[in-house]
């Protein structure tokens, strides 16, 4: 049954996956995952073990397609070309490490904006563009977010109803 030492652990880990879904550094969602299915490997799965690993990983799995998908139609309907969120990715990158943290978004964003404005040569459109981008990604990240804290959650509901007496 639920130790506490292992309960901890698992916590501490999806704490840090939880973070990860703000700061891109750190592993999110999938660390989320993988500390539930240590504490069923360590515990054992059992009935309500199984049916919370099936939520998790499909909660999992929508908000990792949340945080792909949200901001690609952003800036898709923004009118933002493909080679313009690459510059942002490299921007990002570089960014991370000219300014750590905060460089990250600062470059994608810097990225985003100057490859749209070499390609359309209008600063406007480019801003329209990398902000729609930048709306795109936030909102990623609050579902991402949101769906952390429900596997969150629905780990800490397996884990008491396992606890000894719960």
């Amino acid at each position: 049954m639920g130790s506490a030492l292992t309960i901890v652990l698992v916590a501490l880990a999806m704490v840090v996956g939880l973070a990860g879904t703000v700061v891109p550094i750190l592993p999110g969602l999938l660390l989320v995952w993988a500390a539930a299915v240590v504490y069923g490997l360590v515990e054992g799965f059992g009935t309500v073990g199984v049916i919370s690993m099936a939520v998790i990983t499909v909660v999992g799995a929508a908000g990792s397609v949340a945080g792909v998908v949200l901001p690609s139609r952003a800036a898709g309907g923004s009118g933002a070309a493909r080679s313009s969120l690459w510059l942002g990715v490299l921007g990002a990158v570089v960014g991370f490490f000219v300014v750590p943290v905060v460089g990250f978004p600062l470059g994608g964003a810097l990225g985003i904006y100057v490859g749209e404005q070499l390609r359309t040569g209008d600063p406007r459109a480019a801003a329209r563009a990398t902000r729609a981008t930048l709306r795109g990604f936030g909102a990623a990240v609050l579902v991402q977010l949101a769906a952390g804290v429900a596997m969150m959650a629905t780990w800490a509901g397996w884990a008491i109803l396992a606890w000894p007496g719960g």
